[in-house]
């Protein structure tokens, strides 16, 4: 009996129905697929070396040739824009000008307006060809506050219009103008709303991560204001009304804002350190909303002087309420100076006492140096001294040869490729890794 039962269990076990077991597709394999299943991890090893050959053949196109500047050029190269058009500006309006200087400032105009449209091109190519980018770059905590870069680049393009093609071409130029500020206006407030709250909700950040670079989506809105006043000069008077209430709320988003960030900033510098020697430079940008703020609500002031009175404007029950608002703007304008002057010397005093490697960070030393120079040449316009004159020309031509300085290591990094260094795309490697070690891939390092 023992032996027909072992030889019974025997049959039986030969004639056992097969494993149904789940494949790793999701279907359940029968005797086919399971015989066919012993040739899987062959063929699945084969697989995952062609795709990581493929990867890797990928990986080497794109970082040759233009591809590599194209995925690695970052909101930060618009910052050049915003240091040379604040050079031309400073040239086009210096008091002790002449003719060259005339000329001089007509050529980095040009220079700055084909190289915003080269930016504009690359950065279009960018996210375009490279989708995804996009997203690890709003979701940088550095990267993503150079967005504001971008309109305060394209605010001293349309300063220069004003200044300079508004004489020559009329009234084309006019509406090209006021047309372009308009876009900047709401691009700034794009970023001036969207970049901080971003920092509350997407960033993980602590005091001693925080740096001046925060202020820059601040400062687009005070830039487009101070823009707004310069070419609400040239309106009609209805349509300067428009622009010069429009750039008052501009500046009361921005200038409160900046404050905030500022006491933020001053405790970061007294409780934590001085910035890492990457970021020294940025001890500068404290000085653009100062700077930009005092010109343009000074720049405003003048104007509802003029056309308040001509629009009708708060005149039911005042004399002319621009005059008001010209000595307002001129008693801000000289508090936010003094201001400056306090971390203009913290900003010299920091930079003295340590020694930085080059990097798109240099291009700080320009611009806040530079609006803060413009706020200097306006308040000598408006006062019976030359004291602010000659501190300004003295300014001025101090930013002109940092600017010289920047833009030559500038051509120097462009040329040896070390600037085209883009740390958000550092979030889609190892997005790429993880999704990669989740598919069973092995990793390529």
């Amino acid at each position: 009996m023992a032996t027909i039962s072992a030889s019974r269990m025997t049959n039986l076990a030969s004639t056992a129905p097969p494993d149904l077991s789940v494949s790793s597709s999701g279907i359940f394999a029968g005797p086919s697929s399971q015989k066919f299943s012993s040739s899987d991890p062959p063929a699945t090893t084969g697989d995952q070396n062609k795709s990581q050959h493929a990867d890797k053949i990928q990986q080497s196109t794109e970082d040759e040739g233009w591809r590599k500047i194209v995925r690695n050029f970052t909101p930060s190269w618009f910052s050049v824009n915003m240091g040379t058009g604040i050079v031309s500006i400073l040239l086009h309006t210096i008091p002790f000008n002449g003719s060259w200087l005339y000329w001089i400032s007509i050529a980095i105009f040009a220079l700055n307006v084909i190289l915003f449209c080269t930016f504009f091109a690359v950065s279009f190519l960018r996210y375009t060809l490279y989708p995804e980018i996009w997203g690890a770059m709003i979701r940088h905590p550095g990267q993503s506050l150079f967005l504001g870069t971008f309109p305060m680049g394209l605010a001293t393009i349309i300063n220069m219009l004003v200044l300079v093609c508004v004489p020559v071409m009329g009234h084309r130029a006019i509406q090209l103008a006021w047309t372009l500020w308009w876009f900047d206006a709401a691009v700034s407030i794009a970023c001036c709303f969207y970049v901080p709250f971003a920092i509350m909700t997407l960033h993980t950040t602590s005091l001693n991560k925080m740096t001046a670079p925060w202020l820059l989506p601040i400062v687009a809105p005070i830039v487009a204001a101070a823009t707004g006043a310069v070419v609400a000069s040239v309106l009609p008077p209805q349509e300067a009304l428009w622009t010069i209430i429009a750039s008052y709320i501009l500046w009361g988003i921005g200038v409160p804002t900046a404050m905030v960030i500022l006491v933020i900033y001053f405790q970061r510098l007294t409780m934590v350190s001085l910035p890492p020697i990457e970021v020294a430079v940025s001890v500068f940008l404290p000085l653009g909303p100062l700077g930009q703020g005092g010109y343009g609500i000074m720049k405003l002031g003048k104007l509802a002087l003029i056309v308040f009175p001509e629009t009708h404007t708060l005149s039911e029950h005042m004399v002319n309420a621009g005059e008001i608002l010209y000595v307002v703007g001129w008693l801000t304008a000289t508090i936010m100076w003094g201001f400056a002057l306090v971390w203009l010397f913290f900003a010299v005093m920091s930079v003295s006492r340590m020694r930085f490697p080059f990097n798109m960070g240099w291009w700080a030393f320009t611009f806040p140096l530079g609006v803060f120079t413009s706020s200097t040449l306006q308040m000598g316009r408006e006062l019976p001294s030359r004291f602010f004159d000659i501190f300004g020309t003295i300014t001025a031509t101090a930013v002109t040869l940092l600017w010289i300085v920047v833009a030559i290591k500038t051509i120097q990094g462009v040329a040896n490729g070390t600037l085209f260094v883009a740390p958000d795309l550092a979030s889609l490697k190892d997005k790429s890794k993880e999704t990669d070690v989740e598919a069973g891939i092995p990793s390529k390092t």
